[in-house]
């Protein structure tokens, strides 16, 4: 089709999904007025609207929809032939998308970082921080080359890669530090704190305890272990915590830590992509190197 561009799809394709004029012109880095003006170029091109634009929310069009669809193909597509390409070049240069989930990321991310820069000196790492939910979406849209989260994940168009394992430590009151350990069914008498809904953990730590979902009476969250770990130091209640954030979530707060009787809470990370993704054999490389720095980080 004549004057169509990739420019055009991802401009479209950014609306789309964020559904928001402003916040799209700010995914893609441009003014307000310049994206808007290449939808409406877009929609000339076709002949036809694509968009209904409303006073706070855009609504697509019936063909918008479907063309949205297309787009989403079509530019996962150009991604992965984009990623093919890099493949070939051997070491990994270029982009690379990476989430993690909230749990992980500042506990593990500097680190990851820092190793993945000294091994690959010509990669542009672009990491980003969400639930698990939104990460295989991101995934699946070709958003993102690959995500560290909770494994499993179980769905069949990724592959999963585990890398460690990690035990989940009990934070509670400082006062409480020579009190015997309580078993798994006593945490569901007590005002267990959690995380806000959408993160995995939260969900770990309720089949841990064997509850399906807290009484609204006891129900207490936070959107961080760093609030929930200070939330406890405050003597409302105890947590459970992995073991990745101890050195840096309790430094500044009055508690105390209890190892819980086996079998002792823990979960496993690990790196997930796209079975399709070209980068897979880099991915696997990749993954070796995280194992190293989790390993390096336990021995300091």
């Amino acid at each position: 089709m004549i004057g169509l561009s990739m420019r055009h799809l991802r401009y479209f394709d950014a609306l789309a999904q964020n559904g928001h004029f402003g916040r799209a012109a700010e995914a893609c880095a441009i003014s307000q007025p310049a994206l808007s003006l290449q939808i409406k170029e877009l929609e000339e091109i076709l002949g036809t609207p694509l968009v209904e634009r409303g006073a706070r929310r855009i609504r697509l069009t019936a063909l918008g929809e479907e063309f949205a669809g297309r787009v989403r193909d079509i530019l996962r597509a150009v991604d992965e032939l984009g990623a093919l390409a890099r493949a070939s070049q051997g070491p990994l240069v270029g982009q690379l998308r990476i989430g993690v989930i909230p749990t992980v990321a500042p506990y593990l991310l500097p680190a990851v970082i820092k190793a993945l820069s000294a091994a690959f000196p010509g990669i542009d790492l672009r990491p980003r921080e969400a639930v698990t939910q939104r990460l295989i979406e991101d995934l699946a849209e070709g958003r993102m080359d690959a995500a560290i989260v909770a494994l499993p994940v179980s769905e069949p168009f990724l592959h999963e890669e585990a890398l460690f394992d990690e035990e989940f430590v009990l934070v509670r009151a400082l006062e409480d530090a020579e009190k015997p350990v309580p078993k798994p069914e006593k945490l569901r008498e007590m005002r267990l704190l959690l995380l806000e809904e959408g993160h995995c953990f939260r969900d770990q730590a309720l089949s841990f305890c064997n509850m399906a979902s807290p009484a609204p009476r006891d129900l207490m969250e936070g959107s961080s272990l760093s609030t929930l770990v200070q939330m406890v130091g405050a003597g409302i209640g105890v947590t459970l915590i992995p073991e990745m954030a101890v050195q840096i979530e309790t430094r500044s707060a009055a508690v105390s830590l209890a190892r819980l009787s086996d079998p002792r809470p823990r979960r496993t990370i690990g790196m997930v992509w796209r079975k399709t993704n070209p980068l897979a054999a880099q991915l696997l490389h990749i993954a070796a190197i995280l194992r190293e720095v989790e390993a390096t980080r336990d021995q300091t």
